[in-house]
């Protein structure tokens, strides 16, 4: 019986090792610096947050970005230029 404790406690404390995507907070993100036409950089202050890859729209520095959320992880979704978009890669 402890075997199974012990078993079912290592499980618990690996399983956010496995099974976590890779997610930002942007809610307080201030402005955002283009790094190429496919990836933004998102900074609250002189402070990066996050460099979010978008490769399915083109961005631009006079592009309007808008997060649905402002908790984003991979395969969210993030409105360019009135197009939704897909992050790929936070």
């Amino acid at each position: 019986m402890k075997k199974i404790w012990w078993v079912l406690s290592l499980a618990i404390l690996l399983l956010p090792t496995f099974v976590s995507a890779d997610c930002a907070d942007l809610g307080r993100y201030t402005n955002w610096i283009l790094e190429t036409s496919h990836t933004v950089v998102f900074y609250a202050g002189p402070k990066p947050l996050a460099r979010l890859e978008i490769p399915n729209c083109e961005i631009t520095s006079l592009s309007t970005i808008r997060l649905r959320t402002s908790y984003v992880c991979d395969l969210d979704e993030i409105v360019i230029d009135g197009a939704t978009c897909h992050i790929i890669t936070v």
